[in-house]
């Protein structure tokens, strides 16, 4: 019997934390694409921003899931999403073609950033209705990130461009179903 009950306790345990962890993958696979972007492998920072991705969409099928939906996930996901499709795709873009630009480029990364963090503190103090108000910052940072393969055959400008309108798009009264 008492085995039993522990065997059931940790499991119990370990189904409330595993939401958790995969945010936490999130967070940690955005940390280390900042890390290999400021040490000029951008290729693998491209490759470790997807599977953020992957780990984020995962973290509320489980939180769902496992009904372990909390206040601190969801906070703790908005902190992990500022980095791994706010900041991760920014330097990203920035260091792939955005310094080019001087001023306007270093400007341009930041108001990215700024928009999601804008757009992450607006979602967690809004009701979840079923629809998202502006872009999320996941797919924004997807696009972002999508668009630096694009690097050797669109025009430079055309990236300012990108990051402009989506920063816009997250901070946007629009709404869009949430899938």
């Amino acid at each position: 019997m008492f085995l039993l009950e522990v065997v059931d306790q940790t499991v119990k345990k370990l189904k409330t934390q595993t939401a958790n962890v995969l945010t936490m993958m999130n967070l940690s696979l955005g940390g280390f694409a900042i890390i290999f972007t400021m040490h000029g492998n951008l290729r693998l920072s491209l490759l470790l921003i997807f599977i953020a991705a992957l780990a984020d969409r995962f973290d509320g099928m489980v939180a769902r899931k496992f009904n372990i939906e909390s206040d601190l996930g969801k906070q703790l996901d908005s902190m992990s999403d500022i980095i791994s499709f706010g900041v991760a795709p920014a330097l990203l873009i920035y260091q792939g073609i955005l310094s080019e630009f001087g001023g306007p480029g270093s400007f341009f990364t930041i108001f990215f950033i700024a928009c999601g963090a804008f757009r992450l503190a607006r979602f967690n103090i809004t009701e979840s209705n079923g629809y998202f108000t502006g872009l999320p910052i996941t797919a924004a940072g997807c696009l972002v990130t999508l668009s630096f393969l694009a690097i050797p055959y669109a025009p430079p400008q055309i990236f300012l461009f990108i990051v402009m309108i989506l920063s816009f798009l997250m901070v946007s009264p629009f709404k869009l179903r949430k899938v």
